[in-house]
């Protein structure tokens, strides 16, 4: 048995729960998108861990005997670390970890500008197979409203780059993330993105404010309205609308979610608009709040 000194809190993707999460970074490095409290705590101040910690960590995980096969590494973006540095920690997984099949970890568009296609394939061959991108909306006009540094091309850019060097992309796109005001074509301008990219896999989330939104509406200039729950799923149904992807995983799922929606898309674009209209309906149940709960 091992017991890991994280940095609390500690933030993964669902899907990830089986992972060993390695703490390569502390924080976000960017961390001035208006809708994220992730690591706002004192104590979440961005850093990169020295080496010689990660690898005390990954020698004490192989001394325990527990059978590792996938390791994420947190915090919010450690793609922003170097490449020699992710070269380093991914082959001291594969040094003390052999049993590990895959490596992942969230990446901000912004992590790639200075990273290589050759760079990221020889990553990828070192085990780096996936990972997820907040991409949150394809619209310039929401992306500059959240500060979230990033604008359509850029986001576009990093995920083409992604693609071409193997690296499987999970990208989330944030639900009523442009309020009322800016609904339709948040969802537009995102199905666009995704359009172009043609990512391995896609997940949508309903965007709350747990610790209040006057970021947000500043970020706005206090034009920001957020959806009820129809408007919520008539966002959901313009996305999936206009998507044109090929095979594409796509889940909206997520604890944050209203209503439950999971295929391959476009095999399964026809059933997931007719579950929509469902749902609309009052066919299909949705989550209550209680259920919701993060």
């Amino acid at each position: 048995m091992f017991n890991l000194p994280y940095i609390q809190p500690l933030f993964r993707p669902p899907s990830e729960w089986r992972s060993l999460i390695l703490q390569v970074t502390n924080g976000c490095s960017y961390n001035q998108c208006t809708f994220c409290d992730m690591y706002t705590a004192p104590q979440k101040r961005f850093r990169a861990r020295k080496l010689e910690e990660i690898e005390a960590e990954i020698r004490a995980v192989a001394g325990s005997g527990v059978a590792v096969q996938r390791v994420f590494l947190a915090d919010g973006d450690a793609m922003t670390l170097p490449v020699h540095r992710l070269q380093a920690i991914c082959e001291l997984i594969g040094k003390h970890l052999p049993g590990v099949r895959r490596i992942s970890s969230y990446c901000l568009p912004r992590n790639l500008k200075n990273k290589s296609v050759d760079e990221l394939k020889m990553l990828r061959a070192l085990g780096l197979d996936l990972v997820y991108v907040g991409c949150e909306s394809g619209d310039d006009e929401v992306l500059a409203g959240i500060n979230k540094g990033e604008t359509f091309e850029s986001s576009k850019a990093a995920l083409l780059k992604l693609g071409e060097a193997g690296i499987k992309r999970s990208v989330m796109i944030l639900n009523g993330m442009g309020g009322a005001e800016r609904s339709r074509q948040h969802a537009l301008q995102s199905a666009r993105l995704m359009n172009a990219t043609q990512p391995e896999y896609l997940s949508t989330l309903v965007v709350s404010f747990p610790l209040g939104m006057d970021r947000v509406l500043a970020g706005f200039g206090g034009a920001f309205t957020p959806l009820a729950v129809p408007d919520l799923i008539d966002e959901q149904a313009w996305l999936l609308g206009e998507l044109g992807l090929e095979q594409t995983i796509f889940r909206s799922d997520h604890a944050s979610n209203y209503l439950v929606l999971k295929g391959t898309l476009g095999r399964d674009k026809a059933a997931l608009l007719a579950q929509i209209e469902r749902a609309r309906e009052g066919l299909v149940p949705l989550r209550a709040e209680w259920q919701r709960g993060l």
